[in-house]
């Protein structure tokens, strides 16, 4: 169960499904940036855009702290529809956290390996879909002991909302929307400086039309490898 505050008060749910739209950027050359980059870590291409990946409902998590297996895995700050038990449609963020090593064997695999933070803050999707383009999304990691910018960008450089609803699988889709109690990351902009872990990762939602903002942040333990 997760639950999630907004404006004028709160809500449960009982996630059912989740997916993660890979490789849903608009402009074709931010993908194949994407592409590249996980390319460098020896991660093949995708057989096509965007991708919707399948994890189970266990791996959404709104705590401060997660365990990731080993110091291979990373954050990904990703806006994220929330639909609540009506089919009414929710916007907050959640990291895509994933193991960089297991992404090289196959990324499905990868991404059902990871806690997915997800913030405890939502804003109903009427209230910004009108300037939908305008929101930003950042990160920030610990690098060599400071606090540094990992990502930025606004949503104008992923695919809209209705492109998205469109495309999805039938598993998660009722009515042209996405179905009950059902999240969907909608996708990520790219690293500055490259892809690479760290000890805490801080995300954000920032609507610059109202001032508004979605901040979560968690910490990671890493557990070690034992063989």
């Amino acid at each position: 169960m997760l639950t999630f505050t907004h404006d004028n008060g709160e809500f449960t749910l009982d996630i059912q499904r989740v997916a993660i739209a890979g490789w849903a950027g608009r402009d074709q050359a931010g993908v194949q940036h994407h592409i590249d980059e996980l390319k460098l870590l020896g991660v093949a291409p995708p057989s096509q855009t965007p991708l919707f990946y399948r994890v189970s409902r266990e791996t959404l998590t709104q705590a401060s702290q997660v365990a990731m297996l080993g110091g291979e895995g990373s954050g990904e700050v990703e806006t994220c529809l929330v639909s609540d038990a009506e089919g009414t449609l929710w916007v907050t963020i959640a990291s895509d956290h994933t193991d960089r090593k297991l992404e090289a064997v196959g990324v499905a695999e990868s991404k059902q390996l990871c806690a997915k933070p997800i913030a405890r803050h939502a804003w109903k999707l009427s209230e910004v879909i009108d300037h939908w383009d305008s929101l930003e999304i950042e990160s920030e990691i610990e690098d060599a002991g400071k606090t540094v910018r990992y990502q930025q960008g606004t949503l104008a450089e992923l695919l809209p909302v209705a492109t998205l609803m469109e495309r999805l699988p039938a598993a998660i889709a009722k009515d042209g929307s996405l179905a009950p109690n059902s999240v969907l990351l909608c996708g990520t902009v790219p690293a500055i400086g490259g892809i690479r872990p760290s000890p805490s990762f801080t995300m954000r939602l920032i609507d610059p039309q109202t001032g508004r903002r979605i901040e979560h942040r968690y910490e990671v333990e890493e557990l070690e490898v034992v063989a």
